[in-house]
């Protein structure tokens, strides 16, 4: 009988992921542990390996459709039972009344594989598309709700997206980049070893797109007033999860709040001068990064979490730096675990690394789990301050508002100095006031004193 691949266990208490991609078609053969289908989690987007050798014979869900864990992906069948039911088929019986579920015996890999049926492809329906059942065929070919997207120029000519064409693809990025524009990288021609679909590939389809959707230059007139309609966009994905995590934390932990401004003069100057000795570029966060461990290691309390159920605080032994990230998928935190181990140069190639990761936002599940700290710079983005919310489990997180110049009293005099604002949320269970501003004070200190933790 078929095997039906079941969606996986995703860990860290994920229960379902949306499918983003399939790799594979009814039909075609597939090896153990060769990826078969590409889904979003809350934590990531990864690709997930078939355990099992055989023939596709039918997709268990549609792109942008959520399953559930337990839920199957798709079935495959062996090569026996694939001979049987063409040979059924041929003949007008019921190709569901072939297999035997007492049946036994090997799988053939690959035997038997025979061309897909040509498939409907609803690529146009985005990630956000409501699925709908793989064995339900509707009726009739329904309309997208996305009309798709041509390139074809007003003169005529080949259409650039063919919904029915199946480019081999193989980058996740190729395939956000695409997707993100408004159609699947798969219906392009690809340019790369054997048809693959390549980076240059989608954007010169996207210039076309563009160009064919520019509008023509009207003649002079008064202007016309159109209606605009509003935008509805579903709380999906990674949107959906980050949302329910800040809505976890507001609900749940009493935070409080304490913000203090420090003259980061001194770390500057620092900075440079640890740049000149050594050859190489020291980031601003990964100094602030060195600070927070370190008083951490001052002040533990704020290094817990809150175990509700059984109504403990648990303070952790190991710092694990979760650094708040901006990225094409959303709101990112991935953690440097260990940290309370680094050395100043470990930590700062760490931070890098998680930094240019961003960039893209394809952090494998494990870099996004087990933080007990949050650094969040928001300066970056051009604020001064702000309170940032907690994120649960943890018990802390530290903002850092942007470098600007303001006058500063040092020793009597009125100077010009480089000053930030540091704001600590704190849940209010693991410490009180006097905990959180010697942490807030001490990071401050080191700020403005960087010998004291370099």
């Amino acid at each position: 009988m078929p095997q039906q691949f079941l969606l996986p266990d995703l860990g860290e208490g994920l229960t379902e992921a949306e499918v983003t991609a399939w790799l594979v078609q009814p039909g075609d053969a597939v090896a153990v542990d060769q990826p078969v289908v590409e889904v979003e989690s809350a934590k990531s987007i990864v690709e997930l390996p078939s355990p099992f050798a055989g023939t596709v014979g039918e997709l268990c869900a549609q792109v942008g459709e959520v399953v559930h864990a337990g839920q199957p992906l798709l079935a495959l069948v062996g090569a026996d039972e694939r001979v049987a039911e063409t040979a059924d088929a041929e003949v007008g019986g019921d190709a569901g009344d072939v297999a035997d579920p007492a049946a036994g015996g090997a799988v053939l890999v690959g035997y038997g594989a025979r061309e897909a049926a040509p498939r409907r492809s609803h690529a146009n329906e985005g990630r956000f598309g409501r699925g709908r059942s793989a064995t339900a065929a509707p009726a009739e070919p329904r309309e997208p709700a996305v009309p798709p997207r041509s390139s074809e120029p007003a003169g005529g000519g080949t259409q650039l997206i063919d919904p029915d064409r199946r480019s081999r693809v193989v980058s996740p990025v190729v395939r956000k980049i695409a997707r993100d524009a408004g159609f699947e990288a798969s219906s392009i021609a690809g340019s790369g070893p054997d048809g693959l679909v390549v980076k240059a590939d989608v954007e010169r389809a996207i210039a076309e797109l563009n160009a064919a959707a520019a509008p023509a230059p009207q003649a002079a007139g008064p202007a016309r007033v159109t209606d605009a309609a509003d935008l509805r966009i579903p709380i999906t994905g990674i949107r959906q999860i980050i949302g329910t995590r800040l809505m976890r934390s507001r609900q749940t932990i009493p935070e409080a709040t304490i913000w203090l401004e420090a003259d980061a003069t001194p770390l500057l100057a620092a900075k440079q001068r640890l740049q000149a000795a050594t050859g190489q570029r020291y980031g601003l966060t990964a100094l602030l990064a060195r600070f927070v461990v370190a008083g951490l290691k001052r002040y533990p309390a704020l290094n817990s979490s809150v175990d509700d159920d059984a109504n403990v605080i648990v303070q952790h032994a190991a710092v694990n730096l979760g650094i708040a990230a901006q990225t094409p998928r959303g709101l990112m935190v991935p953690v440097v675990h260990g940290a309370q181990g680094l050395g100043t140069g470990e930590l700062r190639d760490r931070v890098a690394a998680l930094t240019e990761r961003a960039q893209v936002g394809d952090f494998p599940p494990a870099e996004l789990t087990g933080g007990t700290f949050t650094l969040d710079n928001y300066g970056v983005f051009g604020i001064d301050g702000g309170a940032p919310i907690i994120n649960p489990p943890e018990a802390a997180i530290l903002g850092v508002g942007r470098l600007v110049e303001r006058p500063w009293v040092v020793d009597g005099q009125l100077v010009v100095r480089t000053v930030l604002t540091l704001t600590l949320v704190f849940d209010h269970r693991v410490c009180d006031g006097d905990v959180a501003s010697g942490f807030l004070t001490w990071v401050a200190g080191c700020i403005e004193e960087p010998l004291l933790a370099l």
